[in-house]
């Protein structure tokens, strides 16, 4: 598990008594709060001399919003990771943000324990939803795969080179898809924590991709959730 002390992060809200205490609590839990923005436009600016591993973003503010902030951050900071904290479970806010490519996304109700943890995951890499959004997010990621399979029928799906992960990395994989965490496969599979996090980390290299939610998008796409 990433070390709080050596993972960098940046706040981003409008409201500056939420933004100062989000940086506090993180601050005081041992990250390294590099940075704070008030906007997403500001963000964007501060972002490459901050250099976060992680960015802590609203959704509803001005200048930029925190999906349009989420795709110029990663567009020039491609390994930073972004998690959502919004007041927001409407679908579209939730959905535009994994468009943009935001790798997790909390409601502000969340309890300041249940943030600490969401950067924690993040800064490892997992794809972070709520348990009210999961559910939400993976069925988009269904349909789209649908949609996928439907307009790839009767073409080759399986391109000669394409990566081949073993038994025990697909099974790993078909659950990832199915929504469940690195503690969890690992209950369910006899495994340990590490272990299963070497076959995802094995699974991302092979396929070429940065982080568990485009992987739960691949294995989505493969129809591994079924």
């Amino acid at each position: 598990m990433t070390d709080p002390t050596a993972t960098r992060v940046m706040v981003v809200d409008d409201h500056p008594m939420w933004r100062e205490g989000v940086a506090r609590d993180l601050a005081e839990r041992g990250f390294d709060v590099v940075a704070t923005a008030g906007d997403g436009a500001a963000a964007v600016r501060i972002a490459p001399a901050a250099r976060p591993d992680v960015v802590v973003m609203d959704l509803q503010m001005p200048h930029l919003d925190g999906a349009g902030a989420t795709a110029a951050i990663l567009a020039a900071l491609p390994g930073t990771r972004i998690l959502v904290l919004s007041a927001s479970a409407e679908q579209g806010d939730v959905l535009g943000a994994v468009r943009a490519g935001a790798a997790g996304y909390l409601l502000k109700s969340a309890q300041a324990t249940e943030l600490v943890d969401a950067v924690r995951r993040t800064a490892d890499g997992q794809a972070v939803f709520g348990p009210e959004l999961a559910g939400l997010v993976l069925g988009e990621f269904r349909r789209r795969a649908s949609d996928a399979r439907t307009r790839q029928a009767g073409r080759e799906t399986q391109p000669s080179g394409e990566p081949v992960l073993t038994p025990r990395e697909t099974e790993v994989l078909r659950l990832v898809a199915k929504g469940l965490s690195a503690r969890q496969i690992g209950e369910r599979l006899t495994l340990s924590h590490r272990t299963v996090e070497n076959h995802v980390q094995n699974a991302l290299r092979k396929l070429q991709l940065t982080n568990r939610v485009e992987l739960t998008r691949y294995a989505i796409e493969q129809g591994l959730d079924s």
